[in-house]
């Protein structure tokens, strides 16, 4: 897996800068360009005239190639488009193509004008930074012979304000594109072992401490609810807990992520078609897991709390059935009607496990849980829901921030009517197939008890996202983890 490896400051005037491939900005609303006006007179070349030969007219992505010396290989001039519109969603897409381009051309190293690509601020700087790592990224671990690896490998940034922001976005993203890495891998590698090992490896980061829970101990601690869907697998489910403490005695700030590392419904089958999608159904997990990896870099002066569930859901003669009841861990018994409904089962131990042992100020879960939720959303939002007016407000708040968007659906008293069994406290299905996100909804909440949470469900978020340019073009997107670090930057604040 190729890896942007380096992102550094050099304090240099343009006219004194060695590159491959210099990068400048051009905004739509510029009628001159000092940057450009002084590569002009540098290369004794008019850049400027060959600007308005091929009609550049600054708008957002166009981009035009240039050759220069031997000392200033090339100049890639990128349209910025209005001012009003480069946003920090705009500067982080711009990273992303920057970078695809520069690794179609070969290269390896560039270096950007921040003053011209419009990156005085902390906020572009490091959207821009977070694109061009995340356009880097590439899957190739099992591919025999790799022919399309990326080959930038360094990229220096010119007089920029605040280099600190440079180390800061290097480090989030890390902990995206080992969301993205677990996600990716194929479900006989990536089991509740291997995700196991991988909360492992957050130990060797200060402040933090790695719990592993088997399943062998699931009935003694009465996670029923977990263990009921977990039975049905020869590999060992696990529980994993994962505490990061620098902030003394705070009660921390909570995150749990299915970890369903392969889902076929268990005696529910799935349909064949697209069922090795199911690999993917541990994202909510990866996503836990990049987010306290992001932690472990950055040291943020917080105490935080990481829960996964990790198990796969597979028929057999040890299965669960529909019909049965089981026990979840705060005491409440559930009716299975279908053991594709699994994710919330696993959940619903593991948030009530977590509220009981660790008294959490606030807590946020993360699941590919519902198809229904990509009916409603497509691709395009992850659908939020909670009993928090203000810890939604947050989300809300870094989602803007990261461009991950969300939105949210309603969880009233009504809608908790229909998931009420009428043999046990609750059934694992809703009505029908009608206002399915929402029923998975208010079956988690049954849960959480008074805890401020949110619940976001990412199974149109977590793969299959094709745009912006900073998605991959195939496998995991490691959705939220830039959103939950800012939420969590925000509450530091």
């Amino acid at each position: 897996m190729s890896r942007l490896n380096t992102l550094r400051n050099e304090n240099i005037s343009i006219n004194n800068v060695n590159s491959e491939y210099l990068l400048v900005g051009f905004n739509s609303e510029e009628k001159s360009n000092s940057t450009i006006s002084e590569l002009d007179t540098r290369l004794k070349n008019n850049i400027s005239t060959i600007l308005g030969m091929e009609n550049f007219d600054g708008e957002f992505g166009k981009n035009l190639l240039i050759y220069g010396d031997k000392t200033l290989k090339r100049i890639g001039v990128y349209g910025l488009g209005k001012t009003e519109k480069f946003t920090t969603s705009a500067a982080r897409n711009l990273g992303a193509m920057i970078m695809k381009k520069a690794n179609s051309l070969k290269i390896a190293s560039i270096s950007i004008d921040t003053f011209s690509m419009k990156l005085e601020s902390d906020e572009h700087l490091q959207a821009f930074c977070e694109g061009l790592s995340l356009g880097s990224y590439e899957f190739n671990e099992y591919k025999s012979e790799v022919k399309d690896a990326n080959t930038v490998s360094e990229v220096e940034f010119l007089n920029c304000n605040n280099p600190a922001i440079l180390d800061k976005a290097k480090k989030l993203i890390e902990g995206v594109m080992l969301a993205r890495d677990v996600s990716n891998h194929p479900p006989n590698f990536a089991t509740p072992a291997y995700l196991a090992d991988q909360a492992e490896l957050l130990n060797n980061y200060p402040n933090m401490s790695v719990e592993i829970i088997d399943v062998s101990r699931f009935e003694e601690l009465g996670l029923g609810a977990f263990y009921g869907v977990a039975r049905g697998s020869h590999r060992p489910a696990k529980l994993i807990l994962i505490q990061y403490k620098n902030a003394g005695n705070e009660n921390p700030f909570a995150l749990v992520g299915k970890g369903l590392t392969f889902d076929s419904g268990g005696i529910s089958l799935k349909p064949g078609a697209k069922m090795d999608e199911m690999k993917f159904d541990m994202c909510g997990s990866a996503t836990v897991l990049g987010v306290m990896k992001a932690i472990g870099e950055l040291q943020p002066k917080l105490n935080i709390v990481g829960a996964i569930g990790a198990t796969e859901n597979m028929p057999g003669g040890f299965a669960q059935l529909p019909g049965d009841i089981v026990k979840a861990y705060n005491g409440k018994t559930i009716e299975i009607l279908n053991t594709d409904a699994e994710g919330r089962l696993v959940l619903a131990d593991v948030l009530s496990y977590v509220v009981d042992k660790f008294k959490p100020v606030a807590m946020l879960d993360f699941a590919t849980l519902t198809g229904a939720v990509l009916i409603a959303l497509g691709h395009k939002a992850t659908g939020i829901m909670g009993n928090d007016e203000g810890l939604i407000k947050e989300v809300k708040k870094a989602s803007d921030l990261t461009s991950e968007r969300v939105w949210e659906l309603p969880l009233w008293d009504e809608y908790a009517k229909d998931i009420k069994s009428s043999i046990a406290d609750v059934k694992n299905l809703g009505n029908d197939r009608t206002a399915g996100t929402i029923a998975a909804g208010v079956f988690l909440k049954e849960f959480v008890g008074d805890t401020p949470w949110v619940h976001m469900d990412i199974a149109g978020t977590a793969w299959g996202v094709k745009e912006p340019a900073y998605q991959p073009a195939v496998g995991a997107t490691g959705v939220a983890v830039r959103l939950v670090y800012q939420l969590l930057e925000n509450r530091l604040k």
